[in-house]
Protein backbone atom coordinates (compact mmCIF):
# COMPACT_ATOMS: atom_id res chain seq x y z
CA UNK A 1 0.00 0.00 0.00
CA UNK A 2 0.66 3.61 -0.63
CA UNK A 3 -0.29 6.21 1.60
CA UNK A 4 0.74 9.62 0.78
CA UNK A 5 -0.55 12.61 3.59
CA UNK A 6 -1.01 16.49 2.72
CA UNK A 7 -0.62 19.42 4.97
CA UNK A 8 -1.17 22.72 3.84
CA UNK A 9 -2.30 26.24 5.34
CA UNK A 10 -4.42 28.73 3.80
CA UNK A 11 -6.00 32.39 5.67
CA UNK A 12 -8.43 31.15 7.52
CA UNK A 13 -11.70 32.54 4.97
CA UNK A 14 -9.87 30.46 2.31
CA UNK A 15 -9.52 27.49 4.05
CA UNK A 16 -13.93 26.61 3.10
CA UNK A 17 -13.21 27.61 -0.62
CA UNK A 18 -10.27 24.99 -0.66
CA UNK A 19 -12.15 22.13 1.09
CA UNK A 20 -14.77 22.34 -1.50
CA UNK A 21 -12.08 22.27 -4.21
CA UNK A 22 -11.43 18.98 -2.81
CA UNK A 23 -14.32 17.94 -2.35
CA UNK A 24 -14.97 18.45 -6.54
CA UNK A 25 -12.23 16.30 -6.81
CA UNK A 26 -12.47 13.42 -4.71
CA UNK A 27 -15.32 11.07 -6.84
CA UNK A 28 -12.93 11.42 -9.77
CA UNK A 29 -9.75 10.52 -7.62
CA UNK A 30 -11.49 7.71 -5.87
CA UNK A 31 -12.93 6.41 -9.26
CA UNK A 32 -8.57 6.11 -10.14
CA UNK A 33 -6.98 3.11 -10.54
CA UNK A 34 -5.66 1.83 -7.37
CA UNK A 35 -7.30 4.44 -5.22
CA UNK A 36 -8.20 3.36 -2.17
CA UNK A 37 -9.21 6.20 0.17
CA UNK A 38 -8.93 10.22 -0.40
CA UNK A 39 -10.32 12.36 2.60
CA UNK A 40 -10.15 15.73 2.83
CA UNK A 41 -9.77 17.04 7.12
CA UNK A 42 -10.06 20.81 8.13
CA UNK A 43 -7.67 20.74 11.43
CA UNK A 44 -9.58 21.37 14.73
CA UNK A 45 -6.09 22.84 16.42
CA UNK A 46 -6.82 26.19 13.91
CA UNK A 47 -8.79 27.67 11.32
CA UNK A 48 -6.22 27.12 8.54
CA UNK A 49 -5.14 23.70 7.94
CA UNK A 50 -6.05 21.49 5.57
CA UNK A 51 -4.84 17.72 5.85
CA UNK A 52 -5.69 15.22 2.83
CA UNK A 53 -4.51 11.63 3.26
CA UNK A 54 -4.72 9.21 0.27
CA UNK A 55 -4.20 5.53 0.30
CA UNK A 56 -3.40 3.65 -3.08
CA UNK A 57 -2.47 0.11 -4.05
CA UNK A 58 1.00 0.62 -4.82
CA UNK A 59 3.21 3.57 -5.63
CA UNK A 60 2.51 2.69 -9.31
CA UNK A 61 -1.24 3.54 -8.90
CA UNK A 62 -0.27 6.75 -7.50
CA UNK A 63 1.75 8.28 -10.42
CA UNK A 64 -1.29 8.90 -12.75
CA UNK A 65 -2.75 10.98 -9.93
CA UNK A 66 0.16 13.31 -9.97
CA UNK A 67 -0.51 13.70 -13.57
CA UNK A 68 -3.95 14.08 -13.92
CA UNK A 69 -6.23 16.68 -14.57
CA UNK A 70 -7.95 16.68 -11.13
CA UNK A 71 -4.50 17.00 -9.39
CA UNK A 72 -3.76 19.98 -11.80
CA UNK A 73 -7.06 21.55 -11.16
CA UNK A 74 -6.34 21.45 -7.83
CA UNK A 75 -3.48 22.68 -7.77
CA UNK A 76 -4.30 25.77 -10.14
CA UNK A 77 -6.52 26.62 -7.31
CA UNK A 78 -5.01 25.84 -4.02
CA UNK A 79 -1.74 26.99 -4.35
CA UNK A 80 -2.89 30.62 -4.81
CA UNK A 81 -4.60 30.71 -1.30
CA UNK A 82 -1.80 28.85 0.41
CA UNK A 83 -0.10 30.72 2.77
CA UNK A 84 3.19 28.83 3.17
CA UNK A 85 4.65 25.30 1.17
CA UNK A 86 2.67 23.05 1.03
CA UNK A 87 4.28 19.54 2.99
CA UNK A 88 3.80 15.86 1.00
CA UNK A 89 4.74 12.99 2.95
CA UNK A 90 4.55 9.12 1.53
CA UNK A 91 4.90 6.34 2.96
CA UNK A 92 5.38 2.79 2.01
CA UNK A 93 2.83 0.64 4.01
CA UNK A 94 2.06 -2.91 4.75
CA UNK A 95 -1.97 -3.72 6.31
CA UNK A 96 -1.86 -6.01 8.83
CA UNK A 97 -5.40 -6.20 9.46
CA UNK A 98 -8.67 -4.20 9.04
CA UNK A 99 -11.06 -4.79 12.29
CA UNK A 100 -14.28 -4.13 11.81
Amino acid sequence: MFIAILDFQTAAADRPAALAQLETERDQIRAMPGNLAFRVYASREDDSTVTVVHEWQDEEAFKPYLASEAFIRSGQVLRPMMTGSPVSRRFHAELLETVA
